[in-house]
C-alpha cells in the first residue's frame, strides 16, 4: 500500500513541528528545548507514559496497543550540529553558529508523527517504545541510553532507526543485512625527530619528511593489508608543524580517521597502523608515538528484522523502491550501540536531490515524511502481526 492516507493529513503538521526544530537547533546533550517540545507533544497526543532524563537528556514515550505482543524500540535522533547555516531557508536557524545539518529535524519530527498516529489509532498488539535520542553527533548519545538502562527498563525486545540519505530518490528506502555504517576511530601520531637549522638539514632528523613519508605508507594499509573482499578508509585530515620557515621542527603531528565495516579489519588496521609508524619513523632515526581511539563501533543490521523491514517498505513505497541490499556507507552512527544491545535494523529513507549531510546548504525535505511516518507506524503495525 502507498503511504497512509491519515498521515497524508497531518505531514503539513509534522513539516511545521520539524521547522520549528530546524529554527532552534541545540548540540550534543543540551537539547533542553528539543526534548521539552517533544514531551509536551507526546503527551497531547495521549502516549501511555513518558520518561525523560534517560542518556541525560533523552526522551522516552510508549504507546500499548489493544493486546500482548512483541516490544519493538524506534529511535531518533535530536542534535544538530555547529556549522552556520547557508539555505536561506525561511526557517534558518536562529542560533549563530548552529543548525540541523544532518536532518535530526527530520527525524525527530517523523517519530511523533508516528506517535501522534499510534496514540490515535492503536491498531497493534504489543507496545511501541519511541526513543528521542541526544548527542549522536560524536556525543555518544546512544551508548548512554542504552547505559541507562533504556533496553531493560522498557522491555524492549527489537529495536529499528533510520536517517534520511540525500541523492537516494525521495520517498525511497536503502537498507542490508549485516555492516551498514562503518565504525568510526581516531588515531594522532606525533612524530618526533631532531629540530633544527633548515639549510643543515643533515645536522638534524627532519619530522616532515617522516610525515610526509608516512602518509603515503599508511594508504598501503588498505590496498595491501586488507582483504580486496573488504572494506576501509583511511584518511589523514589534519597535519601540524613548525612555526618558522627555516627552521626544521622536532615534532610533527598528524590526525586522521580510520573506517571499517567488520571488527577483524578494525584490529587489523588499528595493530598494522602502529607498527608501520613506529617503525618507518625508526628508519629515519626519529619516533612515532601513536594514540589510537575507537569511537562508534560498525552499525549491523540482524538478517530476520531486516527482511522485516526491507518488506515493510516494500508496504510503503513499493518494490521498486526499495533496495534490500543497499550499498553501505562509510560514516559512523551510535545506533550501533543500540544494535549491539538488541537485534533490530536501520534504513535509510531517500531525501532526493538535496546538498549533503553535515553541509551548510543541506535541508530535510519534508515531502519524505509521509512515507518516513508510515514506515514507523506499519513496522509497528506488523510487528504485532508477525
Amino acid at each position: 500500500m502507498p503511504v497512509i492516507n491519515r498521515i497524508a493529513e497531518f505531514a503539513d503538521e509534522v513539516a511545521g513541528w520539524r521547522r520549528d526544530f530546524h529554527l532552534h537547533p541545540e548540540l550534543g546533550y543540551e537539547v533542553h528545548r528539543t526534548a521539552g517540545k517533544v514531551e509536551e507533544l507526546l503527551r497531547s497526543f495521549g502516549v501511555d507514559e513518558i520518561v525523560t532524563g534517560i542518556g541525560k537528556t533523552g526522551v522516552v514515550g510508549v504507546i500499548r496497543g489493544h493486546g500482548p505482543g512483541r516490544t519493538i524500540g524506534l529511535r531518533a535522533d535530536m542534535d544538530a550540529l555547529p556549522i552556520a547555516e547557508r539555505t536561506g531557508k525561511p526557517y534558518t536557524s536562529t542560533v549563530p553558529g548552529n543548525m540541523h545539518a544532518c536532518g535530526h529535524d527530520g527525524h525527530t519530527a517523523m517519530l511523533l508523527g508516528a506517535a501522534k498516529y499510534l496514540a490515535e489509532t492503536r491498531n497493534f498488539d504489543g507496545t511501541a517504545v519511541l526513543i528521542f535520542q541526544p548527542a549522536e553527533e560524536g556525543g555518544a548519545g546512544g551508548k548512554a541510553m542504552v547505559a541507562d538502562g533504556l533496553m531493560e527498563r522498557f522491555g524492549i525486545e527489537e529495536v529499528y532507526g533510520m536517517h534520511n540519505m540525500p541523492g537516494l530518490p525521495l520517498g525511497s528506502f536503502g537498507i542490508r543485512a549485516g555492516g551498514i555504517m562503518a565504525a568510526s576511530d581516531k588515531f594522532e601520531i606525533t612524530i618526533e625527530g631532531a629540530g633544527g637549522h633548515a639549510a643543515m638539514p643533515h645536522k638534524s632528523v627532519d619530522p616532515v619528511v617522516v610525515a610526509a613519508q608516512l602518509i603515503l605508507a599508511l594508504q598501503t594499509l588498505v590496498s595491501r593489508n586488507v582483504d580486496p573482499m573488504e572494506q576501509a578508509v583511511l584518511s589523514i585530515t589534519m597535519l601540524r608543524a613548525g612555526e618558522a620557515f627555516n627552521i626544521i621542527p622536532q615534532f610533527v603531528k598528524l590526525t586522521g580517521t580510520v573506517r571499517t565495516l567488520d571488527e577483524a579489519v578494525r584490529d587489523l588496521m588499528e595493530s598494522r597502523l602502529k607498527m608501520v609508524s613506529e617503525g618507518l619513523a625508526a628508519t629515519f632515526g626519529a619516533k612515532a608515538e601513536v594514540s589510537y581511539h575507537r569511537g562508534y563501533p560498525v552499525t549491523s543490521n540482524s538478517a530476520r528484522q531486516t527482511d522485516f523491514a526491507a518488506a515493510v517498505a516494500v508496504e510503503v513505497a513499493g518494490t521498486e523502491k526499495v533496495d534490500a541490499d543497499t550499498s553501505a556507507t562509510m560514516g559512523g552512527e551510535d545506533f550501533s550501540y543500540m544494535l549491539q544491545a538488541r537485534p533490530g535494523a536501520y534504513i535509510f529513507l531517500g531525501n532526493g536531490p538535496s546538498s549533503g549531510l553535515h553541509s551548510d546548504t543541506y535541508d530535510f525535505n519534508d515531502e519524505a515524511i509521509p512515507a518516513g511516518v508510515s514506515y514507523w507506524v506499519k513496522l509497528v503495525e506488523n510487528a504485532s502481526r508477525t
